[in-house]
């Protein structure tokens, strides 16, 4: 069931093109079914730049299109995530009287690319364990790749996979001769309730093509003119000279089907009424969420910290406590951790788990599978009405990765809550310690890194995640144990970057440091000293996020990093990128190494002692330039984008 004159109804059916290589199948489909971004000058648009008939799936592009697919395993993994918010919504909001508020069907088109990718694996592995029957693929069995046979490296009983991992997996032979098995197959898949079906179809890639049918050829390439005119006329009957042109018969069809369509979404919608009249409250709720409008109040219980009276902590345990704050007020935050839920922190206090028998609990236990994690999360925010959050150890943001950049890319505003940020989570060693990952993930375009020194600067991160519905955001905490701060502040914060320690005495300061994080508070311990030993007027800066600091107009920028002022950058992470904000850094060159917190700080430079040294130094180093700052404000912005930007 779905809506081209209503594409985003809540309660229609969601499709994906996992193998989204196809995508010409899929606006060929919406162009049928009457959706606007498909029409005929669109499709004959296709892969020019400024279409909405993109060279992949863009959900923001084409409406009809749900998820972004291209990179393969990503579709059938966001599926996943897609059947568990339905699971839960249904759970939740369905009443007696009103058993299909929320009840629809996913469905997937997938090929031997999608399969042989490990996301996929992991995130139906769960799908299984789940029982979530309203999930459908359809398995596009052709034995080729890219490369050809799938015989030269995918050999594997794919069947016998599927069913081990508690999928009901059916067979059909032949779709070329006609569709009755087909339909069959996906009827028989819609009575099964506790399991996700998995419909096997044998195909044959290019069937019809004179000299491409089953052969590699017709994977990457068009098939050309020649080979197209002999398909529609030898297999179709049809007159090989038109291009673009659509039977009355077929169109008529279509028509029809959609009209069905339009009448479900109908008599939806006065259901819905009068689920309104009936449950008044669950049904205001239900709108709240799926118009992404966040309750009253929601920040109001945020702590906050009180210097000199609150106990320090890890910032881990500040976001248990900021998450276990707006929990019960955002009943759409649900997700859970990849096996780390104690170390994370990231439980939600009194919430059940989503299992086959609860799917109205709120905590989901991922297992270990970081990579599809992080996809299925992004399928239940592309489903509506659900702020999901994941959680690991921010160096397997790693095995996370092309997820997240498909956050990113698809606007959606995923939580990522990522502990053990820096050399500071000690023993575990360089294996576990992230020296990159920070960089990598701030290069990322849309994707909000904040990384907080204190509670109050956690509460910020808390409120910046939920606002930025279209932008995913990554809560970076620490494992040991930070110093408080004397002025830190949740408003300021939410600037990205503000003065925490401001210079004695008047004029502009001598130095600015800046820090995130754990680094901040070592960074105001190096101040004291600088000022009290050297009389070097010292600045503290905190910027628990960058971008969101480069979001703020130029005076308030200017006003906490002068630019002209000697600066110093201290994180325990990739020195790159700090560049634009500071003229030296202290940062990791290295790989880190295995031992307690304060010994690794101490050996790779983040002592206070060793940033007082450094700040003096590089204060010094300036002196002797007759104070020649170079004004890291003073350089042009340029704008290369031509045109608009959205589609």
């Amino acid at each position: 069931n779905h809506s081209a004159s209503s594409p985003e109804w809540w309660n229609r059916d969601r499709f994906v093109l996992s193998n989204g290589h196809a995508c010409a199948l899929q606006y060929v489909m919406l162009h049928l079914s009457g959706y606007e971004d498909c029409s005929m000058d669109q499709l004959k648009n296709f892969r020019q730049v400024g279409s909405t008939t993109p060279g992949h799936p863009e959900n923001f592009c084409t409406k009809g299109v749900e998820v972004c697919t291209g990179p393969l395993g990503q579709g059938i993994s966001n599926a996943v995530g897609m059947a568990i918010a339905s699971k839960h919504l249904g759970a939740k909001y369905n009443t007696p009287d009103f058993p299909n508020i929320i009840s629809s069907k996913t469905y997937v088109i997938c090929g031997d690319g999608c399969l042989q990718e490990g996301i996929s694996g992991e995130a139906c592995s769960l799908a299984g364990h789940l029982g979530l029957g309203d999930l459908i693929v359809l398995y596009d069995d052709n034995h080729i790749t890219i490369d050809g046979d799938t015989d030269l490296a995918f050999t594997e009983d794919v069947k016998m996979r599927y069913e081990s991992y508690g999928w009901q997996v059916l067979t059909v032979d032949d779709v070329a001769n006609g569709l009755d098995d087909l339909r069959a197959a996906i009827e028989e898949a819609k009575k099964n309730t506790d399991k996700p079906t998995l419909i096997k179809v044998r195909t044959e890639i290019g069937y019809g093509s004179p000299n491409k049918q089953g052969s590699a050829s017709s994977h990457g390439a068009p098939l050309g003119p020649s080979e197209i005119e002999a398909v529609k006329s030898r297999l179709y009957g049809m007159d090989p000279e038109q291009s673009f042109f659509v039977d009355e018969d077929v169109a008529a069809y279509y028509k029809q089907q959609a009209e069905e369509g339009d009448k479900v979404r109908i008599t939806w919608e006065a259901d819905f009424a009068k689920y309104k009249e009936a449950h008044p409250e669950k049904a205001a709720e239900v709108e709240r969420r799926f118009n992404n409008e966040l309750p009253k109040g929601v920040y109001d219980d945020l702590p906050t910290f009180v210097f000199g009276k609150d106990k320090a902590n890890a910032t881990r345990k500040f976001s248990e406590a900021c998450i276990n704050a707006v929990g019960p007020k955002v009943p759409e935050l649900v997700g859970g951790s990849a096996d780390l839920t104690g170390s994370n922190c990231c439980a939600l206090k009194g919430e059940g788990d989503f299992q086959k028998n609860t799917p109205e609990g709120r905590m989901i236990r991922f297992g270990v599978r970081e990579h599809a994690m992080a996809a299925i999360c992004n399928g239940m925010f592309a489903y509506g009405g659900m702020r999901p959050f994941c959680a690991t150890f921010l160096q397997f943001a790693g095995y996370a990765l092309g997820a997240m950049r498909c956050s990113a890319l698809s606007k959606f505003g995923v939580i990522y809550i990522m502990t053990h940020d820096s050399i500071g989570l000690g023993e575990d060693g360089p294996t576990h310690q992230p020296v990159e990952m920070l960089e990598s993930l701030r290069a990322m375009p849309n994707m909000n890194v904040v990384r907080a020194a204190d509670a109050n600067e956690m509460a910020a991160a808390y409120q910046i995640a939920l606002n930025s519905v279209g932008t995913p955001t990554v809560i970076c905490c620490t494992r040991g144990t930070v110093s408080p701060l004397e002025h830190s502040s949740r408003d300021k914060a939410m600037k990205g970057g503000y003065t925490v320690i401001q210079e004695e005495g008047e004029g502009a300061p001598d130095l600015v440091l800046v820090a995130t994080g754990s680094e901040v508070w070592r960074c105001v311990d190096a101040a004291k000293a600088l000022e009290s030993e050297h009389s070097i007027r010292t600045r503290v800066v905190s910027m628990p996020c960058q971008e969101i600091f480069l979001e703020q107009d130029e005076d308030y920028r200017r006003s906490v990093l002068p630019g002209n002022v000697p600066t110093l950058s201290v994180e325990a992470s990739s020195e790159h990128g700090w560049h634009r904000f500071s003229h030296a850094q202290i940062g990791m060159t290295r790989f880190g190494m295995s031992g307690p917190l304060n010994q690794l700080f101490e050996k790779f430079g983040f002592s206070a002692e060793n940033v007082a040294s450094k700040g003096k130094d590089l204060v010094e180093f300036y002196k002797n330039l007759n104070g020649n700052v170079p004004d890291l404000n003073a350089r042009p912005t340029f704008i290369n984008f031509q045109g608009n930007g959205d589609h």
